[in-house]
């Protein structure tokens, strides 16, 4: 968990998509995901976490539902919903945390 928080320790906003990889069928965000960070371009990063690699951190911000988005900024989750977004929304979330 010291690099989950090195990582959310940065000056730009985060976001975290928790999800569940299914070998079968690609997540469902997966092209939402690459359009919000082309749009970000450096001024903000887009992460995908697998809940089965990383299921103590799933237990400790209780990810529940898939998929979970989190915005992190300065360490400080700034927004958190479950349920798929459309890139329009997450790009103007974003945005609203751009110093």
């Amino acid at each position: 968990m010291s690099k989950f928080g090195e990582l959310l320790d940065e000056k730009i906003p985060i976001l975290l998509a928790f999800f569940k990889a299914d070998p079968e069928d690609s997540f469902p965000m997966d092209s939402v995901l690459k359009d919000v960070a082309a749009a970000l371009g450096d001024k903000g990063k887009v992460i995908k976490i697998d809940i089965d690699k990383n299921q103590k951190l799933s237990e400790a911000l209780r990810v529940k539902v898939l998929p979970t988005l989190m915005i992190y900024k300065f360490s400080e989750m700034v927004w958190r919903q479950s349920g798929e977004q459309d890139a329009n929304t997450l790009i103007s979330l974003l945005q609203d945390h751009l110093d």
